[in-house]
């Protein structure tokens, strides 16, 4: 094989894991509560990710006109997956997805934030109005309680 060919080839690879990550980076799972989608987000947080998560979330919902309700869990981002990324641009992020999936008629909720994040958001005095809960299970059971439903407790 000549080189020309190999770094063709090579370059073709790498497009096809890009692909992959990308389209792996923004799982969207509809939930057991109805009208309710989550996205599970772990790992390093970067502005192309978030831009990614943002297109991906406004792209589904434009498909799924039955979702009512977008659950957004950052409890698999660490202290070091957040650092790369500035603070102040990820609250003007999730501020601005907030906004989006507001004007489309949908509830965003966001769980499983860490406390460093918190702290830097209070820090740096960025207005966030966005609805929060501790976790997936305590968001879930708020949408249940206000359809009169509940989910078992462990």
């Amino acid at each position: 094989m000549s080189q020309d060919n190999e770094i063709l080839e090579l370059k073709e690879k790498v497009a096809y894991y890009e692909r992959i990550i990308k389209a792996m980076s923004t799982p969207i799972i509809p939930s057991i509560v109805p009208k309710t989608i989550l996205m599970p987000i772990a790992g390093y947080m970067y502005k192309e990710r978030f831009e990614n998560i943002e297109t991906e979330t406004l792209q589904y919902i434009g498909e799924h006109k039955e979702v009512e309700h977008a659950i957004f869990d950052f409890t698999g981002v660490t202290v070091e997956h957040i650092e790369e990324f500035d603070y102040n641009e990820l609250a003007i992020s999730i501020s601005r997805l907030n906004s989006s999936l507001r004007l489309m008629g949908i509830r965003p909720i966001y769980v499983g934030f860490n406390p460093k994040f918190i702290r830097e958001i209070v820090h740096a005095d960025l207005h966030v109005n966005i609805e929060t809960y501790k976790n997936f299970r305590e968001a879930l059971n708020r949408l249940l309680q206000e359809s009169n439903k509940t989910i078992a407790s462990k």
